[in-house]
């Protein structure tokens, strides 16, 4: 079924006249606009992309199957929505509560009081859950290119280089290897500044002994990669060895568990409890890994409260981690298609313990 299709589909279920698409990942799955603002609206009858002056001709050069309505400073967002729910006399519109401001949302159903405004919740991110051929070729060429990025980098790596010069040559490399944009901001740091998950790269400059954990990804034809790998600048200690291996042992195990039919939660587990018989279990706070598509946080995720039933065709990372305090952590992060019975890894970066 197409991908109108299965909105439509969605619409019958719900028993929606019509819906406001809002979301720009959401938006481009559905119309292939890659601009940045647009709302489409769909119905039984009609498929509009409503977008202003600045991207109007490039919505024009890539949408084929929906008219294309321009707003400017007299023909808001609102009075064109208010046209079209009066002229289609419509009574119900499903809407993305999760992905709008308030403030839209209030001003949209000020113009249209008579109908009822429905809470699409995640219903149309669900949609993009299965990735096509296509698309998971796409990923596939994301991921090679965090792996080429990788290899050169690790090459590069010496005493005295900060954390920000370290992001800069990840991202020049995966950018000259074809990327066209990053995935999210870059994460390279050093020593005990390894130990926060979601550390900002910094000043700090790189010395013997430093764990460096690197968590990066790009982009390539719209499509998200995500990898992190820890290595150490010289020789490791033993509390460093210790460590690798158990976080390293944790992913193993997820990576030779997850298949089609199993529960997000279940992989999760897995995993978690190979950190927790370690006597490290409370230094792993974040869940296993995430789905990956356009957007680099998709559903579902592995966690513990996510009990989603995985199927063929689902992406996800792995990415088990042991964060201790004023020591440092470990990270490392494989990106797999889901298979009936097991995965394709996407991710080729070496994952034994590289002492640089």
């Amino acid at each position: 079924m197409s991908r109108i299709g299965r909105v439509l589909q969605m619409m019958e279920q719900e028993n929606l006249d019509a819906i406001l698409v809002a979301d720009r990942y959401n938006v481009r799955y559905i119309s292939c606009f890659t601009g940045d603002t647009a709302y489409l609206y769909i119905s039984q009858k009609r498929r509009i992309l409503m977008t202003d002056s600045r991207y109007t001709t490039w919505a024009r050069s890539e949408v084929r199957d929906f008219e294309i309505i321009q707003t400017d400073r007299t023909n808001s967002y609102q009075d064109q929505l208010s046209r079209l729910l009066e002229e289609e006399q419509i009574s119900c519109i499903g809407f993305e509560n999760r992905k709008m401001l308030y403030s839209d949302v209030v001003q949209f159903q000020k113009r249209a009081e008579n109908v009822r405004w429905q809470e699409l919740e995640g219903r149309l991110d669900a949609l993009r859950q299965i990735k096509d051929q296509t698309e998971r070729e796409y990923i596939a060429q994301a991921e090679r290119i965090g792996d080429q990025a990788f290899a050169q980098v690790i090459k590069e790596v010496s005493a005295g280089m900060t954390e920000l010069e370290l992001a800069w040559e990840l991202e020049t490399n995966m950018r000259r290897a074809g990327a066209q944009g990053l995935s999210f901001e870059t994460i390279a740091v050093f020593g005990e500044r390894t130990a926060m998950p979601h550390a900002v790269p910094g000043g700090r400059r790189l010395t013997a002994g430093d764990l460096i954990v690197m968590d990066f990804g790009c982009i390539y034809e719209g499509y998200c990669s995500d990898m992190t790998r820890t290595v150490v600048l010289g020789k490791a200690d033993r509390q460093q060895q210790k460590i690798y291996e158990t976080v390293l042992e944790a992913q193993l195990k997820a990576l030779s568990t997850i298949r089609a039919g199993l529960k997000a939660s279940d992989v999760d587990a897995a995993a978690r409890q190979v950190i927790e018989e370690a006597g490290y279990g409370d230094y792993f706070g974040h869940g296993l890994g995430h789905s990956v598509g356009l957007a680099i946080h998709e559903s579902p995720a592995l966690a513990p409260k996510d009990h989603h039933i995985l199927q063929e065709y689902m992406l996800e990372t792995i990415e088990p981690g042991i964060y201790i305090p004023d020591f440092g952590g470990v990270r490392i992060e494989d990106l797999v298609i889901i298979r009936e019975n097991g995965c394709d890894n996407l991710t080729h970066s070496p994952k034994e313990l590289l002492e640089l």
